[in-house]
Order: C-alpha cells, then structure tokens, then sequence
C-alpha cells in the first residue's frame, strides 16, 4: 500500500499538494518537487511534510 504525504511550498508554508509513495522509499529523505504555488503565483519548491 503507498503512503499518502503533503506537499508544502518553502516560500510561503500553504500546503497545496498531496501525492503518494512506496513504502520501500519512506526510509530515504524527504521528496522534492518543483510544483506551481497558487499562493505564490509561480513555480516554487515543494517538499513533503511529516
């Protein structure tokens, strides 16, 4: 079963995102995506939250 995780922008903390992961890779650091912030207006750093 995949994990579910939140993804929050490093500009302004709003948390816009929410996606999965496999397990096996849960142990390993936290994902990063460039994804579009509405807050923001542009395109920023997302990292999971825990």
């Amino acid at each position: 079963m995949r994990e579910k995780v939140l993804l929050i922008c490093s500009e302004c903390l709003s948390r816009n995102y929410t996606t999965t992961r496999a397990p096996k890779t849960v142990a390993s650091e936290r994902l990063e995506r460039r994804k579009y912030c509405p807050r923001c207006g542009r395109v920023t750093l997302h990292k999971e939250s825990r």
